[in-house]
């Protein structure tokens, strides 16, 4: 079945870097395309940025352009999120998502939390 299982939340303090990977299995990840969402308490889940099937199309909101970067390895069947320069408001559960059409699939999520 298909499987999302995103690792590399933590900790960290305002300023500092995370890099959340996610490892897909159970489908054909390259004819996926993907995206990074995140959650924070009391909000709703936002998309954080978004890849087509191979790292040439890529897309992220306003908040964090300039700072994440999204990619993925085809040939490893996994999806990166390179998180830089973070601030308390990046503190959320992050998800992973795979859209093969017509649905969609989630990872159970990874907690970053951006605290001094």
């Amino acid at each position: 079945q298909v499987q999302l299982v995103e690792s590399g939340g933590g900790l960290v303090q305002p300023g500092g870097s995370l890099r959340l990977s996610c490892a897909a299995s159970g489908f054909t990840f390259s004819r996926a395309a993907m995206s990074w969402y995140r959650q924070a308490p009391g909000k709703e889940r936002e998309l954080v940025a978004a890849i087509g099937t191979t790292n040439s199309t890529t897309t992220s909101a306003d908040s964090v352009k300039g700072r994440f970067t999204i990619s993925r390895d085809n040939g490893k069947n996994s999806l990166y999120l390179q998180m830089n320069s973070l601030k308390s408001e990046d503190t959320a559960v992050y998800y992973c998502r795979a859209f093969l059409a017509p649905r969609s699939y989630w990872g159970q999520g990874t907690q970053v939390t951006v605290s001094s």
